[in-house]
């Protein structure tokens, strides 16, 4: 009687491994805080930073993704405390300093700056929210100073959150979201900064949000329109191609009252629709006019400050449209139209695709980066073994050479054609990891179609690998392609119960898709 044989081990239980190993060298010493918090890192939510220059929009993009107003928005720079918003029971805030101890503070209310309780933000080395959202399940959301902070000391705090202490240090944070309002120096300076290797540029964990989109075109009607056409001059632009994997534009504010809208507000912009079209006109002319005006309208300006605050101009303008034409007779339903028109859908799920679909890889590669900093710190004979371990997992996980071709291919650095560099990228997981999206099968498409295109992009990488025009760095990236290609007819294949060929490599155990997480090595 045959066995099956075993599946091969994932790509975060031999990182899980290697630092479990690792432990028993160190174990008792100075490493070991170090060597723990890889070994959790494994199984933690995937860290995603939210960054930018002051006033970007960060906390209300942060915001707008819990679905919840947690962070402070006033204003001011209402950030000068790296905070970090978790997953929890219950809403509960803490500061974790920078000697090491974890100090339990009052929650207070939401959406506003938490009571300190008399710590100075330089004894904070970052303060942790937890809150229930299905939200922050799978990933920790991480609020930042901005990059270019009144103070040069707020935007240390900023850039050290999110980049490693020295070269071969781990960063803080597996993944960066970026909002930019227009590119700027300051902003292609940090997006250079934030990369795993300081000779290379890491586009793979870094998403650009064109940020307060509906003020693009002064939050004329065709706001949005706008910062669309904006994106995508920003998405083809091979410089920022070469820094961050997409630009999305998101009006942020938008999304964050729409998920928050009260019946009240409602009310009061039926008020200004159901208002003669001179009346409403007059007012929403200028945000200046509309918060400060006269009016016979029973909205004061108080009020009219008030949702001027929540939603904006544009927001205003666009909410009083919807009414007005009957597309939104509820509050309910304005709400889902001005979040459908946000873009906020979009960008929730390029996180899910780009981000949480690759999770373990990235996860996987910051403990990898974790442990090699313990390793080059204290050489103790016995590491030496360790470090060959770590070298020969990073060389020979086919979920990293996915992600530094993925990485060459969006620099430009490789002689492809156009298409074949579309094609590689979505091969890739450039739009998304699930197998569907990298073959770029049609939707709803069955067994035998998704089986036809996953071996004709077999054949194409195998044929360009042996071209002899083919340069030794295209042969090299035709191979990972190919390697990929058959990890995904492997998963078609077994998908429709249909034994497998020979393949020339081994197939991943996954189909090209990250593996899901496992328990935490025991290291203590």
């Amino acid at each position: 009687m045959s066995t099956r044989p075993p599946a091969p081990a994932t790509l975060v239980n031999r990182v899980r491994g290697l630092v479990h190993r690792a432990c028993g060298v160190y174990g008792g010493g100075p490493a070991m805080p170090d060597l723990l918090a890889a070994a959790a890192r494994l199984d933690e939510p995937l860290r995603v930073a939210i960054a930018g220059r002051i006033k970007a929009g960060k906390s209300t993009l942060l915001n707008a993704l819990v679905g919840q107003e947690l962070a402070a928005t006033d204003a001011g720079e209402c950030t000068r405390v790296v905070t970090w918003y978790r997953d929890g029971h219950t809403y509960r805030v803490g500061a974790a300093l920078r000697s090491g101890r974890w100090c339990a503070l009052p929650p207070g209310a939401t959406g506003g700056v938490p009571d300190l309780q008399g710590l100075s933000a330089d004894e904070i080395d970052h303060l942790v929210v937890d809150w229930p959202s299905p939200a922050l399940r799978s990933m920790t959301l991480v609020d930042t100073p901005g990059m270019d902070s009144l103070t040069a000391e707020l935007s240390g705090r900023a850039t050290a959150a999110l980049t490693p202490e020295d070269e071969d240090g781990p960063g803080a944070v597996d993944a960066v979201v970026y909002l930019m309002r227009h590119m700027h120096a300051t902003d292609v300076s940090f997006l250079e900064a934030f990369r795993d290797d300081p000779a290379e540029r890491r586009p793979i964990n870094t998403i650009g949000v064109l940020a307060r989109a509906d003020e693009v075109g002064h939050g004329r009607p065709g706001a949005l329109a706008s910062a669309d056409r904006v994106a995508a001059r920003y998405r083809a632009d091979p410089r920022v191609r070469a820094l961050c994997q997409t630009v999305l534009p998101v009006a942020g504010l938008l999304a964050a009252t729409a998920a928050t809208l009260r019946e009240d507000e409602f009310r009061a912009l039926a008020q200004l629709a159901e208002a003669a079209d001179t009346e409403s006109g007059r007012l929403l002319l200028t945000a200046s006019r509309f918060a400060t005006g006269t009016t016979e309208l029973d909205l004061g300006p108080a009020r009219r400050a008030a949702l001027l605050e929540r939603f904006g101009l544009f927001g205003v303008r666009l909410s009083v449209q919807l009414i007005r034409s009957g597309v939104a007779t509820t509050a309910g339903a304005l709400s889902r139209e001005l979040l459908h028109r946000s873009g906020l859908v979009p960008f929730r799920d390029a996180l899910t695709s780009r981000f949480a679909g690759r999770a373990d890889a990235l996860k996987a590669r910051s403990a990898l980066r974790a442990t090699e900093a313990v390793l080059r710190r204290y050489p103790v004979p016995a590491a030496t073994a360790l470090m060959h371990e770590l070298e020969l997992v990073t060389a020979g996980a086919h979920e990293f050479a996915e992600i530094r071709l993925l990485d060459t291919l969006r620099t430009g650095a490789l002689l492809l054609s156009e298409s074949e560099r579309d094609t590689a990228e979505r091969l890739l997981g450039g739009e998304g990891v699930h197998p569907a999206t990298r073959l770029g099968a049609p939707v709803g498409s069955g067994p035998e179609e998704a089986l036809r295109v996953a071996q004709a992009a077999l054949a194409q990488w195998q044929r360009r690998a042996e071209h002899p025009s083919s340069g030794r760095d295209v042969r090299e990236a035709c191979r990972v392609l190919v390697r990929t290609c058959e990890g995904l007819l492997l998963g078609v294949l077994e998908a429709a119960r249909i034994p497998a060929p020979r393949t020339t490599s081994p197939p991943m155990s996954n189909g090209g898709v990250a593996a899901g997480p496992g328990r935490v090595a025991d290291c203590s």
